[in-house]
């Protein structure tokens, strides 16, 4: 799985949750996808993102691209 479709996955999981976690049990959890859509905001724009870092490091093999099947 490439890192593209971990992000993707990860960034869903998390905004779900904490979504369902401010309504059911309290609505400071709805910081946190406040937060994380910070987070993708400023990543459009300074082409930083943690989770992608974070993948990189944990799966070197990729190399940072984004489709490294078709890639060379």
């Amino acid at each position: 799985m490439n890192n593209r479709r971990m992000h993707d996955g990860i960034v869903g999981i998390v905004t779900f949750l904490c979504v369902a976690l401010g309504y059911f049990a309290n609505a400071l959890w709805l910081l946190i996808p406040a937060v994380l859509g910070l987070v993708l905001f400023q990543s459009a724009f300074s082409g930083f993102c943690p989770l992608y870092y974070t993948l990189d490091k944990i799966n070197p093999e990729t190399g940072g691209k984004i489709n490294p099947e078709t890639s060379e």
